[in-house]
C-alpha cells in the first residue's frame, strides 16, 4: 500500500510540474475593424492575462510560424502560438524572468530564471518540444533545457536581457554594485529625475558567452539603465536607455560589447521627450519624439514625488509639471527613425492631434514604419510617400498595458496586444494586423 501512495505521489508530482509541451486549443479568430474595414487576427480570445514581448526584441521564432508571448494560462512561464493553426504550446518549465529572447537563426529560446540570489540563463530547444508535442510523446525537461551560465549573487542581475546577432552570448543589467566597481570614481553619479523617483545610477550591463558561460563586463554608466537591445543584424551592437519612467535627461545610447564607442544615440533637447526606442535594421533605429503635452505645463503645482514608481494616470500619463518644459508640440515631434552609421535623424510621421505616436516601431526593409497612441489606435506608415493610415483602433484606453506594435521579419505583418475583446476592458489578447494587400503591392 505504501509504494502505492509513494507512485501516486511521485505521479501527481509529475503532472504537476512537467508542463512544457502541454498543449491548448486554438481560440484564434479572424474579425474585421469597425472603424478601418481592415482584418484583425485575434490568436488568443480568452481572458487569460496575455502580453507580448516587448517591441525591443523580435516576436517570432526563426522559421516565422511561432509567436511567444506571457501569459497566466501556463502558471507563470511562456506559451508560443502557431500563427497559421492557433494551436498554443508550452515552451518553459519552472518559469522565468524578464524577457523571453527568441533566436533567429535557430529554433531556440532564451531567457533567465531566478534561483536562490543567482540568475541562470537558460536555452529551450524548440524544434524538439513542437515535435514531441505534436507527437504526444514529451520526455523530461532536461531533454530541451540547458543552463548555459549563472550569475554571482552580487552581480545583481535582472532579467532585462538581449540575445546577440551572433547568437553566441547575451546581454543582461548588473545592479548598482556591480556597475560601481567598473566605473571612474571621478564621474559624477546621477540622482533620481522626475516625479517617479526614477533613473539615479549607477547601472551597467555585462555578458554571458552561452556557450562557455563565461561572463564579461560590457559597460557601466551613472545612470539607471533600461530596455537593453542588441542589433540583430550587426553582431556586437547594443542600444540602452536611460531609463527614468518619463522625460530623461538624455534617453537614448548605443555602445558596442566590447564597452567601446559609447554615445547618446539621438542627442536630445532639454524640450525632446524621447522614448520607446526600438533598432529596426542593420542601421536604424526609431523612437518616438512625444508631443503629448500642452504648452507651459511647466507653470503648473508640481506633483508629490512618488517612491514606488507608479504612473498616475495610465491612460494619460507623463502630465505631471515635474517633468519640465518637455513634450509638446511646440516644438518638431513625431515618430523619428536615426541612423547608427550617419547620426541622421528623420521623423516619418506624426498624428495631428491628441499624444502623437507614442510606441513604434518599423520594417527591416525601410518600407513602413508603425505606432500607437495613447487612445491605442495604430497607424501605419508609408516612409517612401509618407502616406499615414489609421490601421486600427478600439483597442481600449483602459487596457492592461499599451498595443506595442513590432513587424516581422519581413515587414508584412504587425503584432499587437489588444483589450479589444476583452469583457473587462483590460484583460488582454494576442493580435496580428496585415499591412494592407494594395501597399504591399507598391
Amino acid at each position: 500500500m505504501k509504494k502505492i501512495l509513494n507512485f501516486v505521489l511521485l505521479l501527481s508530482t509529475i503532472t504537476t510540474f512537467s508542463q512544457i509541451g502541454k498543449r491548448f486549443p486554438s481560440e484564434k479568430k479572424i474579425i474585421k475593424d469597425r472603424v478601418t474595414g481592415y482584418e484583425l487576427t485575434f490568436l488568443t480570445t480568452t481572458s487569460a492575462g496575455d502580453s507580448k514581448t516587448y517591441p525591443t526584441h523580435p516576436q517570432w521564432t526563426a522559421d516565422g510560424e511561432w509567436l511567444i508571448f506571457r501569459t497566466k494560462r501556463a502558471n507563470g512561464d511562456a506559451v508560443a502560438v502557431n500563427e497559421r493553426s492557433g494551436v498554443m504550446v508550452q515552451v518553459t518549465e519552472g518559469g522565468y524572468s524578464g524577457t523571453l529572447c527568441m533566436a533567429q537563426k535557430s529554433m531556440k529560446l532564451y531567457f533567465m530564471r531566478q534561483t536562490e540570489n543567482k540568475m541562470q540563463v537558460m536555452e529551450v530547444n524548440l524544434e524538439a518540444v513542437f515535435a514531441d508535442s505534436q507527437k504526444g510523446k514529451m520526455k523530461p525537461i532536461t531533454a530541451y533545457e540547458r543552463i548555459c551560465g549563472v550569475t554571482n549573487p552580487e552581480m545583481g542581475a535582472s532579467g532585462d536581457m538581449a540575445l546577440d546577432a551572433n547568437e553566441d552570448k547575451v546581454y543582461f543589467r548588473i545592479g548598482k554594485e556591480e556597475a560601481a566597481k567598473y566605473l571612474d570614481p571621478n564621474i559624477k553619479i546621477e540622482k533620481s529625475t522626475g516625479p517617479r523617483n526614477m533613473g539615479a545610477g549607477p547601472g551597467g550591463i555585462s555578458s554571458i558567452n552561452i556557450k562557455t558561460g563565461e561572463i564579461k563586463h560590457v559597460i557601466s554608466v551613472p545612470f539607471q539603465v533600461g530596455h537593453i537591445q542588441s542589433n540583430i543584424w550587426n553582431p556586437g551592437e547594443l542600444v540602452f536607455c536611460w531609463e527614468t519612467g518619463g522625460k530623461s535627461p538624455q534617453r537614448t545610447w548605443t555602445v558596442m560589447a566590447d564597452g567601446t564607442g559609447l554615445r547618446p544615440l539621438y542627442p536630445e533637447a532639454d524640450y525632446e521627450w524621447v522614448t520607446h526606442e526600438a533598432v529596426i535594421s542593420k542601421d536604424e533605429v526609431a523612437m518616438a519624439i512625444m508631443g503629448h503635452r500642452k504648452i507651459d505645463i511647466q507653470n503648473e503645482k508640481p506633483v508629490e514625488v512618488i517612491t514606488n514608481g507608479e504612473i498616475r494616470n495610465p491612460e494619460n500619463p507623463g502630465q505631471e509639471s515635474n517633468w519640465g518644459n518637455a513634450g509638446t508640440r511646440e516644438k518638431p515631434t513625431g515618430l523619428a527613425i536615426v541612423n547608427l552609421r550617419t547620426r541622421e535623424m528623420i521623423i516619418a510621421g506624426q498624428t495631428k492631434s491628441g499624444s502623437g505616436l507614442w510606441h513604434v516601431h518599423g520594417s527591416s526593409d525601410g518600407k513602413w514604419a508603425v505606432g500607437d497612441d495613447f487612445s491605442r489606435s495604430l497607424y501605419l506608415i508609408d516612409r517612401k510617400t509618407d502616406e499615414m493610415i489609421l490601421l486600427t483602433t478600439g483597442h481600449k484606453t483602459t487596457a492592461a498595458d499599451h498595443v506595442h506594435p513590432t513587424f516581422n521579419r519581413d515587414g508584412t505583418k504587425i503584432e499587437i496586444q489588444s483589450a479589444m475583446l476583452s469583457e473587462d476592458n483590460r484583460t488582454m489578447n494576442i493580435c496580428i494586423v496585415n499591412v494592407p494587400k494594395e501597399w504591399l503591392r507598391r
